[in-house]
């Protein structure tokens, strides 16, 4: 028994080697003003690489556009998403389940399936070409995830609580945001940072959705080391890879402390 599960961990090694070996080969490019396809230890060491990303003007604005896009979307996901959970969630609705069968349907659906009339809708309404455009359209994509998972983080409230408040005279959307939004903080910030994500990874939707070249965010912008007749600047290409990264993983750390906390009620619905 002792031996398969030597067995085991040994297999789960070579798996997670395999995952921190394209890592390993960002970090070393990087850092490589001769990086190349291959795995290759620096022969000097230099931060020319990143210096050149950052000091491309296109690059910081491009990182701008990007987070001003996911920062709004993901800020009206949230707002919306909770507003449209909260009658599922609290209400005895007649057609609460083919609404949440269809909403989760949406969930499932890629945005390139609906790209083509999108673009149409766009092109009609004179949104082609808008950074407005595109946070609207990846705010009604976001939104079906948004209202799944905010609807489950609430239905772990306590109804109880809203009770007392409705003595005390709240109506329901007072209930909402002072009673049932601070206890489920944890699980917004949860949705944040899922549509954050999904937003700032976003390659195909600005792609098509944005020509302008000042209006492209950094996801878009990364194609640019992807040169003509496979010529691709991979020592740049990893530094701002590096770079692109650390919204995400600065927001995931950020939010840790809160998230860690769960969602206990600290005794809030004793007695």
């Amino acid at each position: 028994m002792r031996n398969k599960t030597w067995i085991y961990y040994l297999i789960l090694a070579l798996i997670g080697i395999l995952f921190l070996m394209p890592m390993l080969w960002l970090v070393l490019s990087s850092f490589n003003v001769h990086a190349r396809q291959a795995l290759k230890w620096p022969d000097q060491w230099t931060f020319k690489n990143y210096l050149t990303v950052i000091q491309n003007g296109r690059n910081i604005r491009g990182f701008g556009i990007g987070l001003y896009i996911s920062i709004v979307q993901a800020s009206l996901v949230c707002i919306l998403s909770l507003m449209a959970a909260y009658p599922l969630s609290r209400y005895d609705l007649s057609y609460k389940e083919p609404l949440l069968y269809t909403i989760l349907f949406m969930t499932s659906l890629p945005m390139i399936a609906v790209i083509v009339p999108v673009y149409k809708i766009f092109v009609r309404f004179h949104l082609l070409d808008s950074i407005p455009g595109v946070i609207l359209y990846l705010t009604a994509s976001g939104i079906p995830y948004g209202v799944w998972m905010m609807k489950n983080f609430m239905d772990g409230i306590p109804r109880s609580l809203e009770e007392a408040a409705f003595v005390d005279g709240a109506d329901s959307v007072q209930s909402m945001l002072r009673v049932v939004a601070p206890l489920m903080f944890s699980g917004i910030c949860v949705v944040f940072i899922y549509s954050f994500s999904g937003a700032w990874g976003n390659f195909f939707i600005p792609y098509i959705l944005l020509n302008s070249e000042a209006k492209q965010p950094a996801s878009v912008i990364l194609f640019q080391y992807f040169g003509k007749h496979g010529a691709i600047e991979y020592g740049a290409l990893s530094a701002y890879s590096l770079l692109y990264s650390l919204p995400a993983i600065f927001l995931y750390i950020l939010s840790q402390k809160v998230m860690s906390k769960g969602f206990t009620m600290n005794g809030g619905d004793k007695g």
